[in-house]
């Protein structure tokens, strides 16, 4: 590991030498394309003058990438080769690493920066290897980035902690050979129903369900991406986003409105720049004020840490708003809403990420108040 620290951002002294902040980005999941929009968006973000930055790819494989330009080769592996060719190809021109290897490159680091959407990155495996290596590393922890990732877990913990949510039901795979028992289950749903893999984000693998005829077409279709499948009664109302930054004692940003440029807001939508964003949204003061409380509580509730984006259902037939989920690494895209929510808050881009780092290194800190391990943030 790479000595103490001498700098925390935003406390107004000048850096002795510059935070060696590893950006890890791609990875296995549905997601890697994503993951890789939002890789560019970080590594802009961060100021070239607080810190040293270490791009580390994974590929759909699973092997670790660095030196070179990771984020390259990662996009042009996904440039029509196949995965065997592809995963041949960056080992040959960028030098793939073993997880061992990788391992002892992070050391080095002064703090990670995870911009891994989905399973193997943003559900707490790669939070634990990180924790094992006693590193500082921005976002939730394992606990919170597991809670958070499985949607049906997530919805019993907002529950449990007195947060609205829409009427839902799990569903495992293997029960979909016995079609009557699900349905079973099911009939007190009311249509639309909307059908999704527990583990996956970015709307990757959801279906909305208009009548029984479609349903388990929709359950097969999300059975691909997991095997525990939540079918969730939809919610006619308007689709808000919060952003919330802290760590024991978050914040909320303004509250922003999705305006979907298809039937309801999927992969599509999010990522191909036609859906509109309203920031901050139309609300009366009372809604706005409710989703950011929620979605602090929401917040507190998963044991979440750095950041998040909080999604709602405002149902203005019956003036109640609804938490759907919560999100512990938000796209970081050019179309996404967590940047655009804390830039209409006045937090530019450059602040957001040094913000990031150094609720970190914070969090890390008093996690090892001894100073356990060898750790950057020691001073």
């Amino acid at each position: 590991m790479s000595g103490g620290r001498e700098h925390r951002p935003g406390q107004g002294a000048w850096p002795l030498r510059r935070i060696r902040v590893g950006v890890v980005f791609g990875g296995q999941s549905a997601e890697h394309d994503v993951s890789l929009q939002s890789a560019r968006f970080v590594l802009s973000s961060l100021d070239p003058e607080l810190y040293d930055v270490v791009p580390i790819g994974i590929t759909r494989e699973g092997r670790f990438l660095v030196g070179g330009d990771p984020l390259r080769a990662l996009a042009e592996a996904g440039g029509g080769k196949g995965a065997g060719e592809a995963s041949q190809a960056l080992q040959a021109r960028r030098g793939g690493m073993e997880l061992t290897a990788a391992a002892s490159e992070m050391q080095r680091l002064d703090v990670v920066f995870p911009v891994l959407h989905g399973p193997q990155g943003e559900d707490g495996t790669l939070q634990g290897l990180l924790e094992l290596a006693s590193l500082p590393y921005v976002g939730a922890g394992v606990l919170g980035s597991a809670v958070s990732m499985d949607k049906a877990v997530m919805k019993m913990v907002f529950a449990q902690a007195g947060l609205p949510v829409a009427p839902h039901r799990l569903v495992l795979r293997h029960e979909l050979a016995d079609p009557r028992a699900v349905e079973e289950r099911l009939r007190d749903l009311a249509y639309p129903l909307f059908v999704k893999p527990c583990n996956l984000g970015s709307s990757v693998g959801i279906s909305r369900v208009d009548g029984p005829d479609a349903l388990f077409d929709a359950l097969r279709a999300a059975a691909h991406y997991d095997r525990r499948l939540l079918v969730e009664q939809g919610v006619r109302g308007r689709e808000l986003e919060c952003g919330v930054l802290g760590n024991d004692r978050p914040e909320a940003s303004v509250v922003g409105e999705v305006l979907p440029s298809g039937v309801f807001y999927d992969f599509t939508a999010k990522y191909d720049g036609s859906s509109a964003l309203a920031i901050p949204a139309d609300l009366p003061q009372e809604v706005a004020r409710t989703v950011r409380e929620f979605a602090v509580r929401a917040f507190l509730a998963v044991d979440a840490a750095g950041m998040a984006r909080v999604d709602f259902f405002y149902a203005q037939g019956e003036d109640r708003v609804y938490l759907n989920e919560i999100n512990t690494i938000p796209g970081f895209t050019a179309f996404s809403m967590f940047p655009l929510l804390w830039q209409a808050s006045g937090v530019s881009p450059q602040e957001l990420c040094q913000r990031l780092v150094d609720l970190a290194l914070q969090r890390h800190a008093e996690r090892n108040p001894r100073g356990e391990g060898e750790s950057g943030t020691q001073e």
